[in-house]
């Protein structure tokens, strides 16, 4: 059987089926710091463990065949890398190392076990250049793959150079094509008399923007009159993007594979040229704008009597910030006072009934840092949201799910609901949810439902419950952690976290491609045309869908680098947070004063050996039974701070009771009294070898 290759020899007297008996199966690579793998094969309820000694020279995202060698503890599939099926097209981003002859690029991502070998175009390298690099193959006898460089995006360390590297690993674009501007370019700002008439006419009817101080893009704007007996109009207008950026056009076909702005800690990378982001489709002040309204007709309880959607001309007033709008609704005079203070009153009613009805309110603080003209971060700030952002937000979602119901209420010849791109949330897992509600109740909270509007409810409660007590981060991460992620589809299924049973995206075309499509489709059915192709459309949601993921994740690394830049002057020094997860090779804590995040490696807590308990989300000591848990406020030290691959370490120096007294944790040398919670008291010593 040796010799027929069925099996393979283990030792002097064990055998097993040679992977070429077993059957294989196709999966894609995930892989993971130590160089191992798992394979994701469709239709198996676990991912396949591999071995870095049986990785085969398969990288990240390469589509390979794998087999199934044995079943780990618990259960789980290991196996084996049989085939590399199909190279993943990705590229790497990474900071390259020279020699006189040859050069290596060191990759930045975790998920990189090994450095790309450049044999080509050396000449052209400096020591430290930050480049993206493309592998182009690996001989079966090199320890590395060979690869080229296809951009070089300046010296390593550098902010810009940085953050272009960050677009480039999620594969993000950093600046346009020139054809793409130059058609930008010649767009004409005119307004024909035709499309003025054919146009609803707001020039009149006083309206305003009110965005961010730092905004460019103005892609919404409120228009408010009176119209006796306590009856209002309030108009949502929004940039008609798709008046200007013509289907099948190259600027069309570029906002399409984007598919979303990217929002870095320093900077927008915008999906529509500056022409038309910043200028022609922007709704600045005193100037005439192309936009696509929703208007109501409401009354001093909100109920609307009478709504319209369809094309309209404005000319903004005034440009508000967030802050200048605050400012008059907490009494301070200023320009339409009586106009946003009515428009509050109204936005404040709605938002009370919003979450009457089941929405969920999830209010956490968003960190921001002050960066100096380098982009260097000098602090951590808290973006904090105030009527004058809820005043927009009631009015945005209040024309979302009108355009989603008009068109999702309306039916086809065929009887059926007409092809529309939603914004769909569904309802969480309920095992998520049990864990959560067993999670909670060592906070003395109870949470008891399992579905429908009263998880919502009970969801809401225990967010009030929590405001401004130590463990409401942690419980606020958790509670988002059991719900369920937003996407875009032709299939409604109502949006859960919003308890809207209709919801799109219709109000920032300018920095959405699925705001675009609704405003396609939206204009196409009010003209009476028939459904669209589903098929065509599903794509379309999927991949903006996908891209959405991609831009957040670039969007957390950028501010990833700049905690860690941030954190690199303080190493050494020691910070009091809490514990927001935990795994088998690490306990993440984040700060207190600024919400950073570092992890303590499991290795490095030397007092003894901890143990991973999944059910428990906490590492507990084998010896002493010391427990360290989501929640738990800590004292670490900074250990290290790694830009290149934008990853903080931190030491445990202790834990605090309920009391708020430390619990040190005992280094190898000194001599410590054992709290009294963890056993009898006892004097305990390590020496510098590790031993009792």
């Amino acid at each position: 059987m040796v010799a027929e290759g069925v099996v393979v020899p283990t030792s002097a007297s064990t055998f097993r089926l040679a992977t070429s008996a077993l059957p294989s199966m196709q999966g894609t690579v995930q892989m993971v710091a130590s160089g191992s793998a798992y394979v994701v094969v469709e239709g198996l309820d676990k991912d396949i463990f591999v071995d870095r000694r049986n990785t085969h020279r398969a990288l990240d995202g390469d589509t390979v065949k794998v087999v199934i060698t044995r079943r780990r503890a618990g259960g789980d599939p290991e196996g084996e890398i049989v085939e590399v099926v199909s190279r993943s097209e990705r590229n790497y981003v990474g900071t390259v190392e020279k020699t006189r002859s040859h050069a290596f690029v060191r990759i930045d991502s975790k998920s990189m076990p090994v450095d790309i070998f450049i044999a080509k175009g050396v000449d052209k390298l400096r020591d430290n250049d930050k480049v993206v690099v493309q592998i182009v193959g690996w001989e079966p006898d090199a320890k590395c793959p060979e690869g080229r460089v296809i951009d070089v995006l300046g010296a390593a360390g550098d902010n810009t150079a940085e953050m272009h590297a960050i677009l480039a690993e999620y594969n993000l674009p950093y600046h346009f094509p020139a054809e793409v501007d130059e058609a930008a370019s010649r767009i004409s700002d005119k307004i024909s008399d035709k499309e003025y008439a054919a146009r609803r006419d707001f020039r009149g009817v006083t309206t305003f923007t009110i965005d961010p101080a730092d905004a460019k893009d103005f892609d919404d704007a409120i228009s408010f009159r009176t119209l006796g007996e306590g009856r209002y109009e309030v108009g949502v207008h929004i940039a008609d993007v798709t008046h200007y950026v013509t289907e099948g056009s190259i600027v069309e076909q570029e906002a399409r594979e984007r598919a979303t702005s990217v929002y870095l800690v320093d900077r927008t990378i915008p999906m529509l040229p500056e022409r038309l982001s910043n200028e022609l489709c922007s709704l600045r002040p005193g100037e005439e704008k192309l936009c696509f309204s929703a208007v109501f007709e409401m009354d001093d309880e909100c109920n609307i009597t009478r709504q319209w959607l369809g094309r309209t001309v404005i000319c903004s007033d005034r440009r508000f910030t967030y802050e200048e709008a605050q400012q008059i609704i907490e009494g301070g005079e200023g320009d339409f006072k009586a106009e946003i203070l009515k428009l509050n009153a109204l936005a404040q009613k709605m938002r009370a009934a919003r979450f009457a009805e089941g929405s969920i309110r999830f209010e956490r603080e968003e960190p921001k840092f002050r960066l100096d003209a380098e982009g260097k971060p000098l602090g951590v700030y808290f973006k904090v949201q105030k009527e004058a952002n809820q005043l927009i937000e009631e009015f945005m979602l209040l024309a979302n799910r009108t355009v989603a119901s008009f068109v999702g209420q309306k039916k086809g010849r065929d009887g059926k609901a007409k092809t529309f791109v939603y914004r769909v949330h569904d309802k969480p897992d309920a095992d998520k949810l049990a864990r959560f509600a067993n999670f909670i109740l060592r906070f003395g909270y109870y949470f008891d439902a399992r579905k429908g509007k009263a998880v919502a409810r009970q969801m809401n409660d225990l967010m009030g419950q929590i405001k401004g007590r130590s463990e409401e981060n942690v419980v606020s991460i958790l509670a988002v952690r059991t719900m369920q992620k937003a996407y875009y589809s032709t299939d409604n299924i109502g949006h859960y976290g919003l308890a809207f049973p209709y919801y799109s995206h219709f109000t920032s075309p300018i920095r959405r491609y699925p705001d675009m499509m609704v405003h396609r489709l939206l204009a196409h059915y009010l003209e009476g045309g028939n459904s669209v192709d589903k098929e065509a459309i599903d794509e379309l949601c999927e991949h903006s869908s996908d891209m959405e993921v991609r831009a957040s994740e670039a969007e957390r690394a950028s501010i990833k680098y700049k905690m860690v830049e941030f954190m690199k002057e303080r190493v050494g020094q020691e910070f009091v947070g809490s514990i927001s997860g935990v795994t088998e090779w690490g306990v993440y804590v984040e700060l207190e004063e600024t919400h950073i995040e570092g992890m303590v490696a499991l290795r490095d807590m030397a007092d003894e050996f901890y143990a991973y308990d999944d059910e428990e989300y906490a590492v507990v000591g084998t010896r002493s039974g010391r427990k360290f848990t989501l929640g738990d406020r800590v004292l670490i030290r900074v250990k290290g701070a790694d830009l290149r691959l934008k990853q903080l370490d931190f030491e445990m120096v202790g834990s605090y009771d309920k009391r708020g007294d430390l619990w040190p944790l005992r280094t190898k040398t000194e001599v410590v009294e054992e709290p009294k919670s963890f056993g009898p008291k006892k004097i305990r010593t390590r020496g510098a070898n590790g031993r009792r």
